[in-house]
């Protein structure tokens, strides 16, 4: 029998990967005061455990501004043992480690930042709610030396990859949409000023990496998910630019955080659930009374980026790593059949985080039914999916996410 082309061994420059998965940087919610916990060691060794060729630590962020939540990795030199009994373990698994950093921007308040949030111009978040102000040409110059100081920790604490989040709507993907930049200097304007920031980020990336021999993933976006933000057409045209900065792999994504969450995951947004778990009262209500209209769900279909990923395939000579929709073996091996190098998974190895090794012994389904539990706590309580949880949830919440009749 021909082997499945999930288990054919990959390399991300000259990282060799067991298999083409990794658990893809799906926000955990598990760090303790921006720092390492047992609880993030555990998740991610229970995932190299069950077979993942590469599993990746999320959203970790270059400075302290750009830190959204206490259960968020803020990286410094002071947490590199901690970063680095979380990679022995791991690799003691046989899986590589890598992980995402990044910068939040906007999508932050005071009280964790450490600061007034900053942006791309002067403005008003809404979500959190907060103002926050313009950044300087000078302090984005520091913030790119943030991005390459990111991969020195990282290298330093044994990670074998780094992935540099470029979409979502946060700080990197707030400058290339014309939806968040409306600046008139030399970071705004056209796509090529939209784009200088970026630039500069994955300079220092790339002058690090290749100093320490280490591949670079960038995570970009596709479409950004509605009127006014970046369509297909611009972001291959950035995707271009990514791949002649010499990075190894794009993963291919898409959506905005503070204006198209759905697109990201897909779906509807379970409500009572995400309300249930907030502390403040007065977010909680707001929610609840125009949460569906802050939040439109989008339909949820298995591979539902592939459409314009392949569009992408087309126009990009550099691997790709294919993300969204990825539940069931067979639509993972046809994803690899079109051209995809690897495939990225977050929802599936909530479920199942031995998934990869089920998949070995002929195993279909993760067993996911996308009612998105895990994303409405994410943002309040680490991460778990609603199976693991269920016996100890309150009726309105099993009723919303369909476990009532169990």
């Amino acid at each position: 029998m021909e082997e499945s082309p999930i288990f054919v061994p990959g390399y991300l420059g000259k990282l060799k990967l067991r298999n083409r998965i990794i658990r893809s940087a799906a926000f955990e919610g598990m760090a303790a005061n921006n720092r390492p916990s047992q609880m993030l060691k555990d998740y991610h060794v229970s995932v190299a455990r069950g077979g993942v060729g590469m599993t990746t630590l999320a959203y970790a962020s270059v400075n302290r501004s750009g830190v959204s939540f206490d259960s968020q990795l803020w990286l410094r030199n002071e947490i590199i043992p901690e970063l680095a009994d979380i990679t022995d373990a791991i690799h003691k698994e046989g899986a590589a480690a890598s992980i995402q950093i990044g910068h939040c921007g906007n999508m932050t308040h005071a009280r964790t930042a450490g600061q007034m949030p900053v942006g791309t111009i002067n403005g008003f978040n809404l979500y959190s709610p907060t103002f926050y102000r313009k950044l300087s040409s000078v302090e984005l110059v520091q913030f790119a030396k943030d991005f390459g100081d990111a991969v020195r920790i990282v290298h330093e604490a044994g990670f074998d990859a780094v992935e540099v989040h470029a979409g979502h709507g946060y700080l990197i993907s707030q400058f290339l949409s014309p939806y968040t930049n409306r600046r008139h200097d030399e970071f705004g304007g056209s796509l090529q000023n939209r784009m200088r920031f970026m630039n500069m980020c994955l300079s220092e990336v790339m002058e690090k990496a290749q100093k320490y021999d280490m591949p670079v993933i960038v995570k970009t976006n596709m479409r950004d998910g509605f009127k006014g933000g970046l369509e297909l057409e611009e972001n291959i045209e950035i995707a271009k630019q990514i791949q002649s900065l010499g990075v190894n792999a794009l993963v291919l994504s898409g959506g905005f955080v503070s204006k198209a969450p759905m697109y990201v995951m897909r779906g509807s947004m379970p409500i009572t659930t995400m309300t249930h778990y907030m502390k403040q009262w007065w977010l909680k209500w707001g929610v609840r009374m125009v949460g569906h209209q802050m939040i439109p769900s989008v339909p949820y279909k298995d591979a539902y980026f592939l459409e314009d990923a392949l569009k992408f395939r087309e126009a990009l000579d550099l691997p790709l790593i294919y993300v969204g929709g990825l539940t069931k073996k067979s639509v993972i091996e046809d994803v690899l059949s079109r051209g995809f190098e690897f495939v990225q998974m977050a929802r599936a190895l909530i479920r199942t985080p031995d998934f990869v090794n089920q998949m070995k012994q002929g195993v279909e389904c993760a067993g996911c039914e996308h009612s998105n539990y895990c994303i409405a706590r994410m943002y309040s309580r680490e991460m778990a999916c609603c199976s693991h949880v269920k016996d100890e949830l309150p009726k309105k919440i099993l009723k919303e996410i369909g476990l009532d009749h169990e």
